[in-house]
């Protein structure tokens, strides 16, 4: 029997765990709205571009001032130094594509259908990972990626309803975030997270900056509130994420994970009067299912 100090521990953390969570699902909704209301004016293109710009800077700014502070601490200069400058090109590369792909999807079809085709990330990475670091395809893994298959199909309807092409670059953005993961999972093992964001932001406003500027438009003073919320929201919703899985296991923030789906749905209902698609629920019910059966028994 675990002792009460133990048990006050283990609430405490799930209280933390749940806190950050929650930053990170507003976070990631702010990304999802900012890009809509920017897109009214900007291309895809730009709205990456001053993506990573303002993030980069918040990040720099955050580098230069923990950095003089403390040297020697987690945020210090030293940490920003990289040993794997191929492999942060590749996932960045990725990345940044799928974050296109994803945008493209948020400005196009019901916040909710987006985000829970994004819930096959997990799938998409536990199929990937086991080709490229060699992991094991177990029975359960193999039922999460059957069961994530039939959400997305139940989602999309093929043959039934007419597919938006936005619904297919939702798909594709969740298989380049699948991608991006298993990347990550090699870099974090030499890497700093701190570096990993840092080269995340820095390649890929390099890879925006040409086709931005060809695309440019300047932004109306109505829209700099929007551009400053996504940059916020960039940095704010990796780390959110990654502090709430330091503070519980995947088991408990993944259940939380999976709020984003019917605030995404009100939400986008209250602002945008998106209808509220009993099928995609179905979906996402059956995707999470997957993605729980992964968890627990992968």
């Amino acid at each position: 029997m675990s002792s009460p100090s133990t048990r006050s521990s283990s609430l405490h953390s799930r209280g933390a765990a749940i806190a950050w969570m929650s930053g990170a699902l507003v976070s990631f909704l702010t990304m999802a709205i900012s890009s809509r209301e920017l897109s009214a004016e900007l291309t895809i293109v730009q709205i990456l571009f001053l993506r990573s710009l303002l993030c980069l800077s918040l990040l720099g700014f955050i580098i230069l001032v923990l950095g003089v502070r403390r040297p020697g601490a987690h945020w210090g200069f030293g940490r920003i130094l990289t040993r794997a400058p191929s492999l942060h090109l590749v996932r960045n590369t990725v990345h940044w594509a799928s974050q296109y792909a994803w945008t493209f999807a948020a400005v196009s079809i019901p916040l909710a259908e987006v985000f829970a085709i994004e819930f096959t990330s997990p799938i998409w990475t536990a199929l990937i990972a086991t080709f490229v670091l060699g992991e094991r395809l177990n029975r359960w893994r193999l039922v999460a990626i059957a069961l994530g298959f039939v959400g997305t199909m139940i989602i999309l309807r093929p043959g039934v309803a007419v597919i938006h092409p936005a619904s297919f670059s939702a798909l594709a953005a969740a298989v380049g975030f699948a991608i991006t993961y298993v990347v990550t999972k090699k870099l974090v093992s030499i890497e700093y997270p701190i570096a990993i964001l840092f080269w995340m932001n820095v390649t890929q406003l390099l890879l925006g900056a040409v086709p931005a500027a060809l695309l440019w438009v300047s932004p109306t003073s109505a829209m700099w509130p929007w551009i400053a919320a996504l940059g916020i929201a960039g940095l704010s919703s990796h780390y959110c994420l990654s502090r709430a899985l330091r503070c519980a296991d995947a088991t408990v923030v993944a259940p939380m994970d999976f709020l984003r789906l019917p605030v995404a749905a009100v939400v986008a209902w209250l602002m945008y009067a998106e209808a509220l698609d009993p099928f995609v629920f179905i979906g996402a019910v059956i995707i999470f299912t997957g993605n729980w059966i992964g968890i627990r028994r992968g």
